[in-house]
Formats: C-alpha cells, structure tokens, sequence
C-alpha cells in the first residue's frame, strides 16, 4: 500500500499520539502494580513513536522486528540518535516478550520502573527529530 504525502504525514501525526497515548496507560498500570502490563505499555509506545519516525522518512514495515532493523539501520547507526536509543528498544521488546509470551516470567518493579523515564525520554527524542525533518 503507497500512501500519499499527505496521508503519510496524518499517520505520523496518529503513530505519536499512539505513543503518547500508550504511555499514559502506564502510570495507571504502575499504580496498580501491574508491571507485566507496564512492559508491554513501555514497548508499545516506543513502537509507535519508531513508526512515526520510519513513516515520516518513507518507511513502511510490517513486523516488529522489521522496525527495530530499520530504526537501528536509518537512525542510530548515521547517528540521529544515539547508540542507547537502539538498546532501549531492544531491552523494551525483550521485557514486552517474555511478558507476554513466558509464563515463568514476572515483571516486576524492581525490573521495569528503570525503564519508565528512559522511554518517556526516547519519545521526547524521537519526536525533536520528527520536528527537524
């Protein structure tokens, strides 16, 4: 699917408020002391704010694995972000996995609260580099 110009830039405009959105949802996890779901929540809206910077430079992909190589490949290896952008991410997909999908895991507190202000700080980064372009 080809999107128009100015379609691509309405989904940019949707793809960060989706990010934001989802991490509004973590405070109210936190709080109830859901950490399984804050992982997810964190990984999510780091996902959103990624796909917004990969529509806003042309990039469609299709899995999830898919965007973290783009990401990593167009945005941290030319040095737009920097190298702990790419590991953050990597951390948050990992945690929001075995989340997820390992029932022997537990998030915790102790595991995912770190997490919490690095991603708010992640969008914060993507969303000044959305702004140059």
């Amino acid at each position: 699917m080809s999107l128009s110009e100015e379609e691509r830039l309405v989904m940019v405009d949707y793809e960060i408020e989706k990010a934001y959105g989802t991490l509004a949802q973590v405070e109210v996890l936190q709080q109830s002391g859901f950490w399984d779901g804050v992982a997810n929540r964190l990984y999510y809206a780091a996902f959103h704010a990624v796909n917004a910077l990969l529509l806003k430079n042309g990039h469609q992909v299709h899995t999830h694995h898919g965007a973290s190589a783009v990401f990593q490949q167009l945005f941290v290896k030319t040095g737009v972000l920097p190298k702990e952008t790419a590991e953050l991410y990597s951390i948050l997909q990992t945690m929001r996995e075995k989340s997820d999908y390992n029932c022997s895991f537990g998030a915790t507190e102790n595991i995912i609260k770190p997490l919490i202000e690095p991603t708010r700080n992640l969008l914060e980064k993507i969303k000044g580099v959305l702004s140059e372009k």
